[in-house]
């Protein structure tokens, strides 16, 4: 007789499809040109999930936070949010986050760290990937190269990702 974890029930009793809208963060893409934002939508409709938009916006703290405050709550379940998690100057994403997190989930930046470390060694560190929700929104941010982009979607989000969305969809 095998013992279930909650998790697991938790798990399966979350919605098997939910709403994703993907934002690209950056000064020198556009929808033609963005590969991790692209890898983002596929890895998350081949999981069986919906694309509700798709956006890039210019490395800007004011129109990132605009985002995920309305435009992305108001169709989808997640926002996954490429770029704009690194060191340089331009990258505001976690700036524009931080005014709105409602609850931080740092176990995801933890793991994604040490996940990459193990492909790309001590530049690991520079990486300010986060995760955590605005009201009921789940929101992923993510560094915008391809091979961050699919570690932390195969690895980390879409395993969770309907467990998560099924908690933060539950009445308080």
């Amino acid at each position: 007789m095998s013992v279930q974890r909650p998790h697991e029930r938790h798990r399966r009793e979350g919605p098997a499809s939910v709403a994703c809208f993907v934002v690209t963060s950056s000064r020198s893409r556009s929808l033609r040109d963005d590969e991790g934002g692209d890898l983002a939508a596929r890895l998350l409709a081949n999981a069986g999930h919906r694309i509700a938009g798709r956006q890039v916006v210019p490395d800007d703290a004011a129109a990132l936070r605009r985002l995920a405050a309305e435009e992305a709550s108001r169709c989808a379940d997640v926002l996954v949010i490429t770029g704009g998690t690194g060191l340089a100057p331009h990258d505001v994403t976690l700036e524009a986050l931080e005014p709105l997190w409602t609850k931080r989930l740092p176990g995801f930046g933890e793991i994604f760290r040490q996940l990459s470390f193990a492909e790309i060694g001590a530049a690991a560190m520079l990486s300010r990937a986060a995760a955590g929700s605005v009201g009921r929104l789940l929101v992923f941010a993510l560094p915008g190269s391809p091979a961050a982009v699919r570690l932390a979607l195969e690895k980390l989000v879409l395993p969770e990702l309907s467990h998560a969305v099924g908690l933060l969809a539950q009445s308080p």
